[in-house]
């Protein structure tokens, strides 16, 4: 059974969370992983698990992330331990990312969602251009 206290800090260590809960942290997990931007960089890094890429090849194999976008996302998993980076001591330095295997339990799920949204973006499309054509809109 899923449990929900008033504050995260009365949270016991491991205790799941509820994500109906506006005070859940779950929340805050949730905004980071369901972003497009982490999504591409899971598939990117699990196409290539378990071997390193380099930031600038991860850059190429992402289309449309800036760089930018790019540092923060693998800074926020690298934070939560979804991915592990490695820094070469080179000049310029060569940074090497790739999942841990918590990372790696991440793509399943993210994956799915993909796939969801692929199959069936043609309907979504079509009921929004519907939702645009009706006189109510």
């Amino acid at each position: 059974m899923t449990t929900s206290r008033p504050r995260g800090r009365d949270r016991r260590p491991g205790e799941r969370g509820d994500v109906l809960d506006p005070r859940c942290p779950t929340r805050q997990l949730l905004d980071r992983i369901g972003t497009k931007w982490t999504s591409m960089v899971v598939k990117v890094l699990a196409e290539e698990a378990p071997d390193e890429i380099r930031f600038a090849e991860l850059r190429r194999r992402a289309p449309g992330i800036s760089q930018k976008m790019l540092s923060a996302t693998l800074q926020s998993l690298v934070r939560d331990g979804l991915v592990a980076r490695r820094v070469e001591p080179t000049v310029p330095p060569a940074v090497h990312y790739r999942l841990t295997p918590l990372g790696l339990s991440l793509e399943g799920p993210l994956s799915a969602l993909r796939v969801w949204a692929e199959t069936h973006m043609p309907e979504i499309d079509r009921n929004n251009q519907l939702a645009d054509e009706s006189p109510a809109h």
